[in-house]
């Protein structure tokens, strides 16, 4: 293999470590977050809160398939592959960006659901779970966008949007809360 190409394999491996470890910090992020906004959403009682939460366990499963498409994109090339598996990343990303279509369609479908059945209003204290969990979402989201931008990763990008998506979520549902107290 000329040392070029060494070279450049080298380089997207270490890439692709990197980004899997910042995305499983992510993940990390993603699961204390679900535990937070369901115990928000059960105890406040607001839909919102819980299906944010169910919305942040499905971001952990997407999350999966990014930290997946990096760990494949850092295997050393093979004879199958003698340019490496670099592909895998913008994949994944394509993977991600599908199925956020999908779970916006199952949660906006909920939605309707909540809206026309009656129940018990929100906590007032919910609204500061949800400042929380929009704060930290945006900052986690320019985070990770930055380390894209660095890394010139399209799923890390994806990711950081995903992130930023997931906090206009949550504003969403911290206006619905408002408005219902």
């Amino acid at each position: 293999m000329p040392l070029e190409l060494a070279r450049h394999h080298a380089a997207v491996q270490r890439r692709a470590n990197d980004s899997a470890r910042l995305v499983l910090r992510g993940i990390a992020l993603n699961a204390g977050l679900a535990a937070v906004k369901f115990a928000g959403g059960i105890f406040g009682h607001t839909y919102a809160l819980i299906a944010d939460g169910a919305e942040s366990l499905l971001d952990i499963l997407s999350s999966s398939l990014v930290w997946a498409g990096f760990r494949v994109a850092a295997q050393p090339p093979d004879a199958d592959h003698p340019y490496g598996h670099g592909k895998a990343e913008p994949l994944a990303a394509l993977a991600v960006a599908l199925f956020i279509f999908l779970v916006a369609g199952w949660i906006a479908v909920h939605a309707v659901h909540e809206i026309i059945t009656p129940h018990q209003g929100p906590a007032w204290w919910t609204l500061l779970v949800l400042a929380g969990v929009i704060i930290t979402k945006l900052w986690f989201s320019r985070r990770m966008g930055v380390a894209g931008e660095e890394a010139g990763s399209t799923a890390l990008g994806v990711e950081a949007l995903h992130h930023w998506a997931d906090a206009m979520t949550s504003a969403a549902a911290f206006v619905g809360i408002s408005i219902a107290l």
